[in-house]
């Protein structure tokens, strides 16, 4: 007896539907318990296979399992970098879920998996059958690329498609809840019907709080951090989150729901040539232009479909070759530091309507920043550590969206929509007595001062090394006095700083990796957890190549061994990178 669904045509909201078929399939075990079902070792199994950078491919491959344990399949949830290639072959229902990173990059804990299965000597999988989720961002060329790279090639090795692929843009729910309900069923389709209401499947307690229903917290401190002449612009906030019921665990990020600044507003209204009071449907209400600008919609960086309209009924020669000659370095060269406001100005005999422009806009996403305190510590706050971004190009000043939101719109009154995401891999070794080496210049510091008051709060007896830099130590040292104490108290049991501009030679973190590398690979011998925070597209390259230097150099190992080491610190999630 196959367990009962509502369908998706049934007059039901996708809650209501979710509801009833949790409903009918708690019924159903109750019934099969009670008539002894078939033993939960003879229903089918369904692998579930998650690449995630931030959490919420993993989320939604614990949906997809508690959804399998309600059609009587017993589903096992694994993330990428915890499967061999050799047991691809025997998953003969199989679900992707994958998230892309930056320029259709697989996610950190997928390139391993993926780099086996690219290998010519892949194992072919004619007995598996699958279908994938793709998450992406559509202001990114490779939407969904990695996603769409794991669909073809599990059918260049044989597997069958049971089900086409799914790409979901960043507002991913209801797409992904709509894979999910249609899938499962032709997974579930002729397996022997069981109950598996103990199968193991991680079901976190979740918050009535989350990315449709952010909490309205309250800003307790902004207070800068960098000097008055530094060169930057650093900032620490503390974010009341008491009464609301919400936790965190150093290591997860913080998600802040920002409003556009009021003056970028006025000056996309001035551009288009509107009042700002013009009335348009925003999510099925009427809304003033200006409030939906201010509260709803991208209006920094331009988006392709607004690009291309803007090249289209400008005629521009520059713009349009840049679009449709395929060289995406120098169009990318050519938007760089311009946003939507440039543009506009830039060609002002575009006319748009406020019906037009809103159409080619994205929706407003929330900002990730990695949390800098521990709730052991903290358990009623957050603190984050924030770059305001401020720069001049294209004959004005340009600010970050976000992260001068924090720092100059938001005050004590003001309601600051927040709400977590868990990063379950980047998390401070359960072994307390195992070392720690953390790499975090700049603002990646952040989670690592939550690491460090994480480990002081469990008298944890295990060694802490940071590697931390900036441009100049007498501007750029922020949390210079903590981390000072944390080095006199014995908690922090190594500092090494590099800070760049203060020497002729510029020197880096991964220099000072480097010239401490025996060290270094000795404690990565005795167990060490090594962790990095900050910029990807070049600190964190460039700390990866030093690490297999290190690795090569003082194990005496070839190039091969050391990246072999390397990809097992990364099997037992001990090289994790928090990055962006």
């Amino acid at each position: 007896m196959k367990t009962p669904f509502i369908p998706l045509n049934a007059p039901y909201s996708d809650t209501q539907r979710a509801w009833l078929n949790g409903f009918f399939a708690g019924m159903h075990s109750h019934m099969l318990h009670s008539a002894g079902s078939i033993n939960a070792s003879n229903a089918r199994t369904l692998h579930i296979l998650f690449g995630s950078q931030t959490g919420n491919s993993e989320s939604l491959a614990t949906d997809a399992a508690n959804r399998a344990k309600s059609h009587g399949l017993i589903p096992v949830v694994k993330s990428m970098d915890e499967v061999e290639i050799s047991q691809l072959p025997s998953m003969e229902y199989l679900l992707i879920i994958t998230s892309t990173y930056g320029e259709g990059a697989m996610p950190d804990n997928a390139e391993m998996l993926w780099e086996a299965a690219s290998d010519d000597a892949a194992p072919r999988l004619e007995n598996v059958k699958y279908s994938v989720l793709a998450l992406g961002d559509t202001s990114y060329d490779l939407f969904c690329q990695a996603g769409i790279d794991w669909d073809n090639r599990l059918q260049t090795l044989g597997a069958k498609r049971l089900f086409e692929r799914v790409d979901c843009d960043v507002d991913f729910e209801a797409p992904a809840e709509k894979w999910i309900s249609e899938v499962i069923p032709l997974m579930a389709e002729g397996a022997a019907t069981v109950s598996v209401i103990d199968s193991e499947v991680p079901t976190a307690a979740k918050s009535v709080y989350n990315r449709k229903n952010p909490f309205p917290a309250k800003m307790l401190v902004n207070h800068l951090l960098t000097a008055a002449n530094s060169s930057k612009e650093t900032r620490h906030y503390e974010i009341s989150i008491a009464g609301s019921d919400l936790s965190y665990e150093a290591g997860d990020a913080m998600c802040v729901v920002p409003t556009n600044c009021p003056q970028l507003v006025a000056d996309i209204v001035k551009a288009l040539g509107c009042s700002g009071n013009e009335e348009e449907p925003v999510n099925g209400e009427l809304m003033q232009l200006s409030e939906a600008l201010r509260t709803h919609f991208e209006i920094k960086l331009p988006g392709k479909e607004l690009i291309e309209e803007i090249a289209n009924r400008s005629g521009d020669q520059e713009l349009n070759a840049l679009l449709h000659n395929g060289n995406k370095d120098k169009l990318s060269d050519y938007l760089w530091g311009r946003d939507i406001l440039d543009l506009l100005q830039q060609f002002p005999g575009v006319e748009f309507s406020a019906a037009e422009f809103l159409r080619l806009l994205k929706p407003l996403q929330h900002r990730a920043y990695s949390i800098s305190s521990s709730s052991k510590k903290y358990p009623d706050s957050v603190h984050l550590t924030v770059a305001s971004v401020r720069y001049d190009a294209h004959g004005r000043q340009h600010k970050g969206v976000c992260s001068t939101y924090l720092a100059d719109l938001v005050d004590e009154n003001t309601e600051v929509k927040i709400f977590f995401t868990p990063n379950n891999n980047f998390r401070v070794p359960s072994d307390d007595s195992l070392p720690m080496i953390m790499v975090g210049p700049g603002t990646g510091i952040a989670p690592f001062r939550a690491f460090l008051q994480e480990r002081e709060a469990r008298n944890a007896s295990g060694k802490n090394w940071l590697f931390f830099g900036d441009r100049n130590a007498a501007t750029d040292f922020i949390y210079r006095e903590e981390i000072e104490a944390m080095q006199a108290s014995g908690l922090l049991t190594r500092l090494d700083l590099a800070f760049s501009r203060d020497q002729a030679e510029k020197i880096y973190v991964q220099d000072r990796m480097m010239e401490h590398g025996a060290e270094l690979y000795a404690w990565l011998e005795e167990g060490g957890y090594f962790f990095v925070c900050g910029d990807a597209y070049r600190m964190a390259k460039d700390v990866d190549q030093a690490l297999h230097d290190v690795i090569r150099i003082h194990g005496n190992k070839s190039a091969t061994e050391a990246a072999e080491y390397v990809n097992q610190l990364k099997k037992d999630k001990r090289y994790v990178r928090d990055v962006y």
